[in-house]
């Protein structure tokens, strides 16, 4: 089981490719904060709430500073794919090997409709300006969970 992050971690670095291939760092939001969420695969229910979520708040969480980065163990054609069909203008980036999400604590056992499974594990990382953890929320719920951040953040 990967280690869970905690407030005043460093981030772990990581450049993955987004939905056209190209490759996005966590260097690139060096001075800005970013919200990077992790969630199980694209073009599903609630991972399609959850972005569409994220895309809807896009604007207010700018304003106040933020950038969105999405990423699932998703290819980036899947990802175009995902990201077309529900008109999404969140960065998505892939981890088909799992790496980031398990340096970010996102991949592990976790319970499924009773069951104990491997697999993404629904997660939120606030990172700030210098590339530190400032929030980290494990086993969150698609819907309802990016105006709870919002509301946490005092945006």
């Amino acid at each position: 089981m990967s280690e869970r992050l905690q407030p005043g971690d460093t981030a772990p670095a990581f450049t993955l490719p987004d939905a056209d291939g190209n490759p996005v760092s966590l260097a690139d939001y060096a001075g800005r904060k970013v919200i990077v969420y992790f969630y199980p695969a694209a073009l599903t229910p609630g991972c399609t709430k959850q972005a569409c979520d994220f895309t809807d708040n896009l604007d207010l969480l700018a304003q106040h500073g933020y950038d969105v980065v999405g990423v699932s163990p998703d290819k980036p054609e899947k990802l175009a794919k995902f990201r077309d069909k529900e008109n999404l203008k969140v960065t998505l980036v892939g981890d088909p090997d799992k790496e980031i999400l398990q340096a970010y604590g996102a991949f592990g056992e976790k319970k499924m409709y009773g069951k104990t499974v491997t697999g993404v594990i629904r997660s939120t990382v606030v990172v700030d300006e210098q590339g530190k953890v400032e929030r980290a929320l494990y086993n969150v719920r698609a819907t309802g969970h990016v105006a709870k951040i919002i509301k946490d953040l005092g945006l």
